[in-house]
């Protein structure tokens, strides 16, 4: 099966992850891609680069950026090809746990969701 991960920083201000921390994801991607169970994973830029499409009463609105900071940001995402979802939680799990040891005081969360196909 494979699932998709977003982390979401739920604090606003957080600022640009520490480079022992870009180094540790880099490791962990390394090891799942190693382990097989990788399929692509990547940072996203923040929100003053990005833009919006949305669909009200029928007409498809497009909204440039920048946008004001927001409470949540999708930070990054990966995408793995698991056996089942407690080994999504295992990966899920070791990602967050190099956010606690490398970026202190750093709040968020990780989803992890199953992809249809």
């Amino acid at each position: 099966m494979q699932v998709m991960t977003l982390v979401k920083t739920t604090k606003a201000g957080a600022g640009a992850p520490p480079m022992a921390l870009m180094q540790a994801i880099g490791q962990l991607g390394a090891d799942a891609e190693a382990a097989g169970v990788l399929v692509t994973q990547g940072g996203l830029m923040g929100r003053e680069q990005s833009a919006f499409i949305n669909i009200r009463s029928g007409k498809v609105i497009v909204t440039d950026g920048p946008f004001a900071e927001s409470k949540e940001l999708v930070g990054g995402y990966a995408v793995y090809e698991v056996p089942d979802m407690a080994a999504a939680m295992d990966w899920a799990v070791r990602f967050a746990n190099l956010h606690t040891a490398h970026w202190p005081g750093w709040e968020g969360e990780i989803e992890v969701r199953p992809i249809f196909g």
